[in-house]
């Protein structure tokens, strides 16, 4: 399969004129082939979808890159800038595997255990052959959303109580808002607090993530990004059961980096107990097709191509069969591994590549479609490496 290489695009004046970029290299040294080439490739995509802002960041070697785009609110003209935060939508879903995993490390839960261990209103039901495991790499035939007549924990433990798979557990990959926002909450449980609670008091500070937030507070809601729906309409994310572990982090391109950072454990210094639960996270269970599922991370075999990459993060993978990998495939270098993220108002997409201490995150305060964010950050990365 002919692997596809950047583009040759060029800036159009108007484009120029119309998304402004601002370039803010945090480590103030200047890479201008890097920043022409983020120009050529992230103007189209805000030109053709008609996205008001986005913010794209690149690590390299630990340093950081950040380019700003066009406005952070229509109504008010504020621009995008290091401090705007986006909704993330499920690249959450990291996070709360990253705190399933931390609480795995600290003896307060094992994946191999049945979720019904932990919610004791569900013994005697299909959880009691259901692992934790299963919750977290969307192998629990769980589906994608919650009712929208589940409205409390009670509630939604009646509908799993009752609830019937369509599969065998661990032969279909269905992914699934419910399955690991349960993870979510057993997780914080057995840690002695609400979800929303550890991921901002201690999660999120452990990693230095210090603008990142589930509920943003009133001090920064004035950076908080206005988001657009696809009929650019404004919009922001409604807090149903179970959002904040499924698809509600907001924050900046920054504390994103620093989130991938340390996933590939460059420039950060943080807690031992912790970046050895981020590492957990990396391990293979199952595959479909050339993806492999991680704990909430989606890895492929490095170099991959882009056909791969957006045949792994297509539509068709939301339900599928799936084989789970004996031996776990362990962590791993030589890889890419990646997570899409996408609310009604906000798209994001984050990558990242360990054996090239490369990663990228791409920002956005409209939805627009997956495959345009894959294509538009694997145009970058190939760029940048034939820049080396």
């Amino acid at each position: 399969m002919r692997r596809h290489t950047i583009s040759k695009l060029k800036l159009l004046p108007a484009l120029a004129l119309l998304f402004t970029p601002i370039a803010y290299a945090a480590d103030n040294i200047e890479r201008p082939a890097l920043k022409q080439t983020v120009d050529n490739v992230i103007l189209p995509v805000m030109q053709k979808n008609n996205i008001p802002g986005m913010t794209v960041g690149i690590t390299i070697d630990g340093k950081d890159y950040v380019y700003h785009y066009g406005l952070a609110s229509k109504e008010t003209q504020q621009p995008v800038n290091q401090s705007t935060l986006f909704e993330v939508g499920s690249i959450s879903k990291t996070v709360a595997a990253t705190l399933a995993s931390y609480a795995q490390v600290n003896g307060k839960l094992a994946f191999t255990d049945n979720t019904s261990q932990y919610l004791p209103a569900l013994k005697g039901s299909h959880f009691d052959d259901i692992s934790l495991l299963n919750l977290a790499t969307h192998t629990s035939g769980l589906p994608l959303f919650i009712a929208d007549d589940i409205k409390t924990t009670p509630q939604l433990m009646n509908y799993l109580k009752q609830w019937k798979p369509a599969h065998d557990t661990g032969s279909q990959r269905v992914y699934s808002n419910m399955g690991i926002g349960t993870l979510g909450m057993i997780a914080a449980n057995t840690m002695g607090q609400s979800y929303e609670e550890i991921v901002e008091k201690k999660i999120f500070p452990m990693l230095g993530m210090t603008h990142s937030y589930l509920n943003v507070p009133q001090s920064q809601m004035k950076n908080y990004a206005q988001g657009y729906s696809k009929q650019d309409a404004p919009v922001r994310l409604n807090k149903d059961l179970l959002w904040a572990e499924a698809y509600g982090v907001k924050t900046n391109a920054t504390d994103l980096l620093r989130f991938l950072k340390a996933n590939m454990q460059v420039g950060t210094n943080i807690d031992e107990k912790l970046q050895l639960a981020i590492t957990n996270t990396h391990a293979g269970y199952f595959k479909s097709g050339d993806m492999t599922q991680d704990l909430m991370w989606e890895q492929y075999a490095y170099p991959v191509t882009l056909e791969k990459l957006l045949a792994g993060n297509s539509a068709a993978t939301m339900d599928t069969k799936t084989s789970q990998l004996s031996p776990v495939l362990q962590p791993a270098s030589d890889v890419l591994i990646n997570k899409t993220g996408s609310t009604n108002g906000f798209a994001a997409y984050t990558a990242f590549i360990p054996a090239k201490k490369v990663g990228i995150v791409i920002l956005a305060n409209k939805n627009y479609s997956i495959d345009q964010r894959v294509t538009a950050a694997y145009q970058i990365l190939t760029a940048l490496d034939n820049q080396k």
